[in-house]
């Protein structure tokens, strides 16, 4: 998080150029040490020891593994405060209590065991989180964990489709209420388990189980008198109802939306199962799904890399624009439908495969992009490493402020707009400049001194 109050000190302290003993004289402040916490790298000994002198546990709270020295180490170690003495590994075993995961670094170090130690530590919440965490763990740790007597554990390596269950013990784990939460929705039902799972009156289950793609015809059938709109949403993309169902289902579950129901908008908008069965079916099948009004088989649709040109022309002009950046994935994607794409809508940052790496990407028109309408196509325009310095002013004065902030990462920055972004009045545009490797140690020295440091 950025400091509101000092955001030019929580950047300096992730600045990568600046001096030691400027971070020393920085940890004395709160927002200071905020930006110390977060910089990469291992924490010098003097930087990390003025932390320690200023901001007790709270500072040593993030002081591990690599990020600080066996001197620190040992420092830490023998802090006459036992609050700093136990801070990181406190921090840990608050997160172990709270269910969370965690990354083994952290765990091994403050319990100072390996996992294959701490999957058997007499406290379940250990156990629970080594499960949660160790995600390819091998067959025989999962069957341990299958059989602890804590459900909470049982529970935690359930979580994940992998390493599962044996298919041979799927309904005994079935009627274990620690997990059959996690498997209902994943693994094949018999028609006993499924009415089982159906009748139990856990709402929750009967909408996991509607999700299931292993769903018979028949299994669908007997929960079209549903009346959950998540339910009602999960049969609508199954593949065992013909297009009327399907649409009379959207309708019901849109109608309800807009009279209010948020039962009915969060399973028309926040689910994001999609009709993934659709990907195998002949291709003479899929393509009738082009004209389907439910942009989620369309986007089904342009995952297939087997599509005929004329279906590739359709889906590139989609309404949707999540249609259009799914069919953007295919190796050969026009250019010109890459750029249009990423002009109209910028990137998806959390998609698998940006717009602008594509192999296929007019690299050469990126720069066009800085008098792009939306702020997502120029903020793409920095990527360039050398891009212009006209260029850099003009997206330096961006109207968005997350513009802004990118332009003060870019590598060319010219001290003089530092400056200017340094008076931003967006605290993460300052936060960004402080940040920049090429600000003088003069305007460092003068961040710190109006601060009284």
């Amino acid at each position: 998080m950025t400091s509101l109050r000092h955001p030019e000190l929580s950047g300096l302290g992730r600045n990568p150029a600046a001096p030691e003993d400027l971070l020393v004289r920085l940890a004395a402040h709160d927002a200071g040490r905020h930006g110390l916490t977060s910089r990469r790298g291992r924490l010098p000994d003097a930087v990390a020891e003025a932390m320690l002198r200023h901001g007790g546990a709270d500072a040593a709270t993030l002081m591990y593994g690599d990020r600080i020295s066996p001197a620190t180490r040992r420092l830490i170690a023998a802090h006459p405060d036992p609050a700093v003495r136990d801070a990181h590994a406190s921090f840990v075993r608050d997160i172990v209590a709270g269910g969370s995961q965690i990354g083994f670094d952290h765990l091994e170090e403050a319990y100072g065991r390996p996992r294959t130690e701490l999957m058997v530590d007499p406290d379940p919440a250990v156990r629970a989180v080594v499960a949660r965490c160790w995600h390819d763990r091998p067959l025989d740790v999962q069957e341990r964990f299958l059989a602890d007597p804590a459900p909470e554990v049982r529970a935690a390596a359930t979580e994940q489709a992998k390493p599962g269950v044996p298919p041979e013990s799927v309904d005994r784990f079935l009627a274990d209420p620690a997990v059959r939460g996690h498997l209902a929705g994943r693994v094949p039902l018999t028609w006993e388990a499924f009415t089982t799972l159906v009748d139990s009156g856990d709402e929750r289950l009967v909408r996991t189980v509607a999700g299931n793609p292993y769903l018979t015809a028949g299994m669908v059938t007997e929960l079209l008198d549903s009346t959950d709109p998540s339910v009602r949403i999960s049969l609508a993309l199954s593949r065992h109802v013909d297009p009327a169902t399907r649409d009379h289902l959207f309708a019901l579950v849109a109608a309800e939306s807009a009279a209010g129901s948020i039962p009915a908008m969060v399973a028309l908008c926040w689910n994001m199962a999609q009709p993934d069965w659709l990907r195998e079916v002949p291709l003479g099948e899929r393509l009738t799904y082009l004209d389907c009004p439910h942009a989620r088989f369309r986007r089904a649709l342009a995952a297939c890399p087997d599509l005929p040109a004329e279906a590739w022309r359709r889906l590139d002009a989609d309404p949707d624009v999540g249609v259009r950046r799914i069919a953007a994935r295919r190796p050969d994607a026009p250019p010109e439908v890459l750029e249009a794409l990423l002009r109209e809508h910028g990137e998806a940052y959390h998609t698998r495969q940006l717009i602008v790496d594509h192999p296929r990407f007019p690299r050469h028109r990126l720069r066009t992009l800085v008098d792009a309408p939306g702020a997502g196509a120029r903020f793409v325009v920095l990527r360039d490493p050398e891009l212009p310095l006209d260029h850099l002013r003009r997206l330096a004065a961006d109207p968005e402020a997350f513009v802004r902030a990118e332009a003060a990462r870019h590598p060319r920055l010219p001290e003089g707009l530092l400056d200017v972004l340094l008076a931003d009045q967006d605290p993460k545009v300052v936060e960004a400049a402080a940040a920049h490797p090429g600000l003088g140690r003069a305007r460092m020295e003068g961040m710190l001194m109006d601060v009284g440091l």
